[in-house]
């Protein structure tokens, strides 16, 4: 039986660029996905407060639906804008930023939605650790990352205007 094993697609020894500012810019995508999560989540709050007035009480009991749905609400979030085209949610396209397998292929639904399950449970059992991670490792990567065989980088268009940045001025 044989294993095929992978190597890395990512160095951040020869592609710097790939690398280049993504935990300062993942926390703002971060917050701009909380954002956009969270309104439908108010907005059908508010909706089933105003819908419980209306019926004397009887449909406060869609709260209880709430929770789930938040759930639901984001692991399909995730799944559809990680899988899709740009590998990338709202806020890391917002970034220029895109997720990838460790070995070069592009993000898929299912491993989107896991992410957004492996982020919740990782952060909630082991907050102090998932922030100290990416500071030990080369290519950036948190905790869920490096179990799910992931990694953010830049996207081409900011890895082109960094690459060429970088280079060297030439006199002449």
């Amino acid at each position: 039986m044989s294993i095929d094993i992978k190597p890395h697609a990512y160095d951040p020894a020869t592609q710097p660029e790939l690398f280049d500012g993504v935990l300062a810019r993942r926390v703002v995508a971060f917050i701009i996905d909380f954002i956009i999560l969270s309104v439908p989540v108010v907005l059908a709050a508010m909706f089933i407060f105003a819908f419980g007035i209306v019926t004397l009480g009887l449909g406060f009991a869609l709260y209880w639906l709430l929770p789930s749905a938040t759930v639901i609400w984001a692991i399909l979030y995730f799944g559809f804008t990680l899988g899709g085209p740009a590998s990338a949610t709202v806020g890391m396209r917002v970034m220029d930023l895109e997720m990838c397998t460790w070995y070069g292929a592009p993000a898929y639904f299912v491993l989107g939605a896991v992410q957004a399950i492996a982020f919740w449970f990782t952060v909630s059992f082991f907050t102090p650790f998932v922030l100290l991670v990416p500071f030990f490792n080369e290519r950036r990567r948190l905790l869920h990352d490096i179990l799910l065989g992931t990694v953010v980088i830049n996207n081409n268009a900011r890895a082109s205007v960094l690459r060429s940045s970088m280079q060297p001025a030439r006199t002449g």
